[in-house]
Order: structure tokens, then C-alpha cells, then sequence
């Protein structure tokens, strides 16, 4: 994959993740072009700067903030389809059993915290919820805010949905993980768990068997939940169409090789996982030899969901082909 000449300099932003490591180790390089790797261990902090004007070249990004922007007209990127971020997310919905949720429905008439309402994470969660345990979602107080600290989570502005929504802001002294655990929210949907999880007993998951629940929900559906793709700046793009595929065909290079080390018959485990050998047999097993396939077609029923998920939360008006958001097919 190594170019012989890297002709155009570009600054790609992106967590450290094992399918990115030979990009930045530079293993893998992507033809023409000369990359500088900018590690970013927080993705709201990234996305909020590619909100403002030093927007990096390349980088990770929020998949629901993409396509509110694009399904807007005011969209100043495009997109490839690599995924650097996929998580299900039965296991981050926590509960405080004082509150008497025993079932998805139970969810119905309470008081959820959330981070920030458009959050793909949070998408994700209400659609399966509505489709798959059939929650009034309309019934539903939202409370938006910070998981750890008093206030917002980000005061950088976000595409506004459609049409209200009930949603309230957190004013109060304390975070949202503060309010579940004093019994003044119900539950929370966060992209990650709270801090009392695991140290108070009355904080638990919603699912408590959650890796069973979200094997059984790929098996039935074939989603696998993107959280994040890869944008490049149009002005960019658009002098340089080339960067596109280089880029497309570098992380594709790069992920194939993750997947290889995971999937190596060497006694030595190349990550802290003591029954890693076990997990990746399984996850074999469970999704075929590309565990985390990019490009269109293999991710068609999770990108279909989730654009039918934005319609009908009223982040965009209307479906849109999925092949209308990316640049590389």
C-alpha cells in the first residue's frame, strides 16, 4: 500500500483504534498522499471542532450530525464509507430499580437522561426500543445534559430536529448520573455507563444479559450499529477527487490487517484479554471472516435503519439513498 511519492499533506483526526493503527504506525499509507495522524481520544470534542473553522482534512465523525448536515444543504464534507466506531447499545442503557423498570416498556412515562438527544448513540437506542420492544417514545421526559458534570454536555450548536420534541435541559447543581442515583431520573441512555454503576446496586442495566440480548438482535436484524464514518473536507475533495479512494482503499488496508492479528494462530495475545482466543472464535462465528466490514453493501441493513430511525425521530425530512452519502461505493 505504500506510496512511492506522497504528494498532498493531509491531517486525519481519529481515536487510536486497532483497525486505525497501522495508518498511524504508517504500515499501511495511502497512495499520494501524506497523512498526519492526530489522535483523538474524545469524539465530542473532535466533532465539535470540525464544527468551526480549522476543521481538520480528514477525520472521524458523528454518523447522525453527517447526515442531519447533508439532509440540510449545509453539510461542508463528504463522506467515505469506513466506520471507525460501532457499538451496540442494549448494555449502555442503566437504570435505578427504585424506579421500578423491569422491562423496555416500563420505560414508557419516565424521566431519561441523555447527553444530547440527536446523538447517534441515542438514535440507536430509541429505535430499537420502538421496534423492537414497542415503547411509546412519545411518552418519554427527556433530559439533556452533561453524564458527569453540571450543565451541557456541549455548547457547540447542533442541527435542530424537525419538530419539538420533549426534551428539557438539565438546570440543576448536579450531572445526570448525580440525578439517577437520587431517584430524580428514571434512566439514562449515555455512551457510556455511570460512574455509581457497578458501585451502587440500585444503578443497573436495563438488559442485564446484554451481550445475549444484542447477539440475538444481530442475528434476527443484521445490524450492527455504526456510531461514526470518516468525512474529508469537500473543498478538498473537490480539488483532489483522488483522495477519496486512496483513502477508502488505505483504511480498508488497515482494518484487514487488525482483523488479521485478532484472528493469528500465535500462542501470544496481542491485547489484555485473557480469553481473547475464545472471543474471537465466537466473533467469527457471529459475523463471518470481516467482523467489521466497510464499504455499502455489507452495512445496507444498518444504514437503512438508521436513516429510517433519523426520519421518523424528526432529524431529517425524508429518506435518502444510502448511496447518496458517500463518495466511494
Amino acid at each position: 500500500m505504500a506510496s512511492e511519492t506522497a504528494t498532498l499533506a493531509m491531517k486525519f483526526a481519529c481515536g487510536l483504534y486497532d483497525r486505525m493503527l497501522p495508518i498511524y504506525t504508517g504500515e499501511v499509507r495511502p497512495d499520494g498522499i501524506e497523512l498526519d495522524f492526530v489522535i483523538s481520544e474524545s469524539p465530542r470534542a473532535l466533532f465539535d471542532h470540525m464544527s468551526g473553522p480549522d476543521a481538520y482534512d480528514v477525520a472521524e465523525m458523528s454518523a447522525s450530525e453527517f447526515v442531519a448536515r447533508y439532509a440540510a444543504g449545509k453539510c461542508p464534507f463528504v463522506a467515505i464509507p469506513v466506520f471507525p466506531s460501532r457499538v451496540f447499545r442494549h448494555g449502555f442503557v442503566t437504570v435505578n430499580r427504585k424506579s421500578g423498570i423491569e422491562t423496555p416498556k416500563d420505560l414508557e412515562g419516565k424521566r431519561i437522561g441523555t447527553v444530547i438527544y440527536t446523538q447517534t448513540a441515542s438514535i440507536w437506542v430509541r429505535g430499537m426500543l420502538a421496534h423492537d420492544y414497542g415503547v411509546d417514545l412519545s411518552t418519554i421526559q427527556w433530559v439533556q445534559g452533561d453524564l458527569d458534570k453540571p450543565g451541557r454536555h456541549t455548547d457547540v450548536e447542533i442541527m435542530p430536529l424537525l419538530k419539538p420534541a420533549r426534551i428539557e435541559f438539565n438546570e440543576t447543581d448536579r450531572s445526570l448520573a448525580q440525578l439517577l442515583k437520587e431517584g430524580e431520573l428514571d434512566a439514562l441512555v449515555t455512551p457510556r455507563l455511570p460512574e455509581s454503576f457497578g458501585v451502587d446496586p440500585d444503578i443497573q442495566r436495563l438488559f442485564p444479559d446484554f451481550r445475549a440480548v444484542e447477539i440475538d438482535y444481530y442475528r434476527r436484524t443484521k445490524i450492527f450499529p455504526i456510531m461514526h464514518l470518516v468525512v474529508i473536507r469537500r473543498d478538498l475533495y473537490d480539488a483532489h477527487p483522488f483522495v477519496a479512494e486512496s483513502l477508502y482503499r488505505a483504511f480498508t488496508a488497515a482494518k484487514d490487517k487488525a482483523v488479521a492479528r485478532l484472528r493469528s494462530r500465535s500462542g501470544t495475545l496481542p491485547y489484555m484479554l485473557p480469553w481473547m482466543k475464545a472471543d474471537v472464535e465466537e466473533l467469527v462465528r457471529e459475523f463471518g471472516p470481516d467482523p467489521w466490514p466497510y464499504g455499502i453493501e455489507p452495512n445496507r441493513p444498518t444504514l437503512e435503519a438508521f436513516i429510517a430511525y433519523l426520519v421518523e425521530q424528526d432529524m431529517i425530512a425524508k429518506p435518502i439513498p444510502i448511496e447518496d452519502l458517500f463518495v466511494v461505493r
